[in-house]
């Protein structure tokens, strides 16, 4: 029998009751049992960071040539060289590089998800990182360990308070040890840290993260008020040095989703503000790292087509460049094309 009922929030009738959300079941994570980090088996070292004069196995590819002139070039003019990454390029070794590349002056912007966060406290913090996800997916432990939920979690909240953005927080964090915290904590691997760099140098280093996402989102310490607020500022951050990207170079290596949405959304923000001062944010440099390769990555193609939706090659190589920019594809493993990339930059810089 349909049943009329009187709707708690309209307080008019209807043969469905609106349920009171607030009081739907939610998952408890008071009840996880955490485990800490000295349990845990590492796939990845502090040893497995290159070292600035390792010898890698060479790359050759004319496009990674010019997008390194145009890195030089834009750093000449005072312009900006935004780097945005997966977490995949520093599992490949490439903290150092990317340090030495900050700290010459060669990048103004880093910006990543929240794995890469992850793995770089872990790697500072006891020079390990990588958990093997297939093996602890088993039985719940993925993800479930108590320094990295916890610690990373407190930087958050405390940013939050203090009305810094997520990766200035992490940063912060692991420059000074936590020095907010009593007692601090201990960073012995510190110098290859690439948000403790970036802080300590004053570059922004923002990031993009979602909900849910990573293993610190598991924890019981995860605030996701504080969470949001700290990477939303983040976002504006890096909108705000995509608003001074003409004549610069844009890089997005190894992220397929977060890399291009968010660059793109930047880019839309900033040229809105730009057309109302009678300013152009057109002509720039994209370029684009990833494992894969395109055979014309300068054709969008057909819906029919799997790279048509594949939105590093549609975003970051096409259709932000179309009105004026230039863009380039570098296929490779991050553990040629990123060492590689370093090498020509400090050389033409020097």
């Amino acid at each position: 029998m349909l049943r009329i009922t009187q709707c708690h929030r309209t307080r008019k009738t209807c043969p469905s009751p609106c349920h009171n959300l607030t009081n739907m079941p939610q998952f408890n994570r008071n009840h996880l049992n955490i485990l800490p980090l000295s349990e845990r088996r590492h796939k990845m070292t502090a040893a497995d960071v290159y070292p600035l004069d390792a010898q890698i196995p060479p790359y050759e590819n004319d496009n990674l040539r010019i997008v390194a002139e145009r890195i030089v070039q834009a750093r000449r003019r005072g312009k900006p060289v935004i780097w945005m990454m997966g977490a995949h390029v520093m599992r490949r070794g490439n903290s150092r590089f990317i340090i030495d590349l900050v700290e010459r002056g060669g990048i103004t912007h880093l910006a990543t998800n929240g794995a890469c966060a992850i793995h770089d406290f872990e790697l500072a913090h006891i020079g390990a990182t990588l958990e093997d996800v297939e093996d602890y997916i088993k039985d719940g432990k993925f993800g479930h360990w108590e320094e990295t939920g916890r610690y990373l979690n407190e930087a958050i909240v405390q940013g939050y308070r203090d009305k810094i953005g997520f990766g200035e927080a992490v940063g912060r964090l692991i420059e000074t040890e936590g020095a907010y915290r009593n007692p601090p904590l201990q960073f012995p691997h510190r110098d290859i840290s690439m948000f403790a760099a970036a802080y300590r140098l004053g570059v922004p280093f923002t990031v993009h993260k979602g909900i849910g996402y990573d293993i610190t989102d598991q924890h019981p310490a995860a605030d996701y008020a504080a969470i949001g607020w700290t990477t939303g500022q983040d976002f504006l951050r890096f909108a705000h040095s995509v608003s001074q990207l003409e004549d610069g170079v844009f890089l997005n290596l190894g992220s397929a989703v977060m890399g291009p949405e968010v660059y793109l959304k930047s880019l839309s923000m900033a040229r809105n503000i730009a057309a109302q001062r009678g300013e152009e944010i057109r002509h720039f440099t994209t370029a684009n790292f990833d494992l894969i390769d395109f055979p014309d990555f300068q054709e969008e193609g057909k819906p029919t087509d799997a790279h048509y939706y594949h939105r590093p090659k549609k975003t970051i190589l096409i259709r932000t460049v179309t009105d004026g920019g230039e863009s380039y594809h570098i296929p490779g493993d991050f553990s040629l094309t990123v060492p590689q990339l370093y090498r020509q930059v400090i050389d033409a810089l020097a």
